[in-house]
């Protein structure tokens, strides 16, 4: 509404210029991943500033889509320390852990995911380059330009994000977490909440967005005093779709469980390996698969699963965190198989088609997955 996602994509963009154009893109659609923007969001408001830098640096569209999703739909939805991103709040619910578990292993994976997943695009642009094949014509949904004039300045657009990023962090470690706000006894006698544990990054989060929100309506009254009421009509129903979708889901996990074939499902997940860290992230990623959705996949994996895991792992003296951070990070990988609702939209939003640009955003996938279960088994072999 405020156009201040727009000002930080754009300023990003610019700021990399056309000779860093995918990198520009990726860490565009990082920061405000990080900051709190929902996914989708993202890549809409992304999408116009690369396709002006592709078209200016002569790379092909059709890699747009496998660049937003490397910045979007990865490291910065579940690996990195303190992501908001529901894929990260998640197992906070189940294994009392926040959104900073296990920070070495997710800020590994997400040095070796943007790593790996840079090389691929920018081998995938140089070929282009090397049979002469430019941004291409006749493509559909092109973006109109956007007048740049009309952007709220960008260091005022990134205010609402830092303040996300930083009463986060305050909310969720410091002497002033909303863990030590009540009565220990109060919560559990009024509410049924035994460990505060299990809701502290869910309260954090709820507070830091909060404010994230206010701030941005502040500093942009006069531009959004007009379409305020549209504004949160529309982000009421998307608050709703997301509640229901993940009701819907856990409450399918539970059916799901009722059935005789689900134990022998489950035990084929509990044998897979010993170790729950990595019998934990074959269950995660298979379901996230089957579903299409991260945290589909990984909603019902916890909600049927999650116990067992975190009492296996107090036996066996392994950290909640790693169950946490592992989880989060299994989830976001084979749930971008074709069904998956961010890829079409993705697609829908750039106006491309799976033939055109699936191919690289899989091999994304790929390296994401390969690279969660790699850690999984170097962990699984030193505990």
């Amino acid at each position: 509404m405020t156009g201040a996602a727009a000002s930080i994509a754009h300023r990003i963009v610019q700021s990399f210029g056309q000779k860093r154009a995918i990198l520009a893109v990726v860490l565009a659609c990082a920061a405000l991943t990080y900051g709190g923007v929902s996914l989708f969001v993202v890549a809409f408001a992304v999408y116009p500033f690369a396709a002006a830098i592709f078209k200016e640096a002569g790379i092909p569209k059709r890699l747009i889509p496998a660049t937003i999703a490397l910045g979007a739909f990865t490291f910065t939805m579940d690996s990195m320390p303190g992501t908001p991103q529901i894929q990260n709040i998640i197992p906070t619910s189940y294994f009392g852990t926040d959104a900073y578990a296990a920070p070495l292993v997710g800020l590994s994976c997400t040095v070796m995911i943007l790593g790996i997943g840079m090389w691929w695009l920018e081998r995938r642009r140089k070929q282009a380059l090397a049979i002469g094949e430019g941004y291409g014509t006749n493509h559909k949904n092109e973006p109109e330009p956007i007048d740049e004039k009309t952007l709220p300045p960008f260091w005022l657009s990134i205010v609402p994000l830092v303040l996300v990023i930083i009463f986060n962090f305050i909310f969720s470690r410091t002497s002033l977490s909303v863990r030590y706000w009540y009565d220990s006894a109060l919560l559990e006698n009024t509410y049924g909440i035994v460990d505060v544990g299990t809701v502290v990054s869910n309260w954090s989060l709820i507070i830091a967005l909060s404010i994230g929100i206010l701030a941005a309506m502040l500093l942009n009254v006069k531009k959004i005093r007009l379409t305020l009421a549209q504004g949160l009509t529309t982000a009421a129903t998307g608050a709703l779709l997301a509640i229901f979708n993940t009701a819907s889901e856990v409450g399918f996990g539970n059916v799901v469980s009722k059935l005789p074939g689900f134990s022998a499902i489950s035990e084929w997940v509990f044998q897979a390996s010993d170790n729950p860290i990595l019998s934990e992230t074959i269950a995660v990623n298979v379901l996230a698969g089957i579903t299409g959705s991260a945290s589909g996949g990984l909603s019902i994996a916890l909600e049927l699963m999650g116990s067992y895991y975190l009492q296996v792992a107090n036996t066996m003296g392994i950290s909640p965190e790693l169950l946490h951070r592992f989880a989060s990070m299994a989830s976001g990988g084979m749930d971008t198989l074709p069904h998956n609702g961010a890829v079409i939209t993705l697609l829908a939003i750039t106006g491309l088609t799976h033939r055109q640009s699936y191919k690289d955003i899989f091999v994304i996938t790929i390296f994401k997955t390969a690279i969660v279960f790699f850690l999984a088994i170097m962990v699984s072999l030193f505990i």
